[in-house]
């Protein structure tokens, strides 16, 4: 191989590394938002470590709303965006209006997804439909392109009527499998 085709190659890895970091994180729903935050690591001389609890409406299902937890690394890495967070997440959704469907969807859809590393890792919330009971449920984890990442949380919306006119939409209507 010659050093042209090689510098034209590291060129093209460069390229390719600089999109995917720059990139936005992909997305089901629009960016959450964020409820607070608490540190729970003190650092001396950079941003702390921290637990952040943020918002989501679910995009498909209007008068669901999801909150979730997640640890966030300090230190300089954290701040410069280098370090790869953990995969603690806990989970809570709930029925916070009528429930409407907005279109049809797949079980297992995702209904948010966010970056926890560079390059790695991501978050993803993903929604079912549990039809002999009428329940919505999330479920949130995260992968990792090497070696997954098996911690998860789940959290149950059974869908109920909302004020003495609503009709109670059926999930199994709207999400298939």
């Amino acid at each position: 191989m010659s050093f042209c085709s090689i510098r034209v190659t590291a060129a093209l890895l460069a390229a390719a590394l600089t999109a995917l970091a720059t990139a936005p994180p992909a997305a089901a729903a629009e960016e959450p938002d964020l409820i607070f935050r608490r540190s729970t690591v003190f650092k001396l001389l950079s941003p702390d470590d921290k637990l952040a609890t943020y918002g989501v409406d679910d995009p498909a299902v209007e008068g669901v709303a999801c909150h979730f937890t997640v640890p966030e690394k300090g230190g300089y890495k954290g701040w410069l965006g280098l370090a790869e967070q953990v995969s603690d997440i806990s989970l809570a959704c709930r029925q916070i209006g009528p429930i409407r469907f907005k279109a049809k969807a797949s079980q297992g859809e995702d209904m948010f997804r966010q970056r926890r590393s560079l390059f790695f890792k991501k978050m993803q919330i993903v929604r079912g439909c549990d039809a002999k009971r009428n329940v919505l449920v999330y479920m949130v984890y995260s992968d990792k392109l090497i070696d997954g990442s098996p911690k998860n949380s789940t959290s149950s919306v059974p869908i109920m009527p909302w004020g003495a006119n609503d009709t109670i939409q059926k999930c199994g209507d709207y999400i298939s499998g």
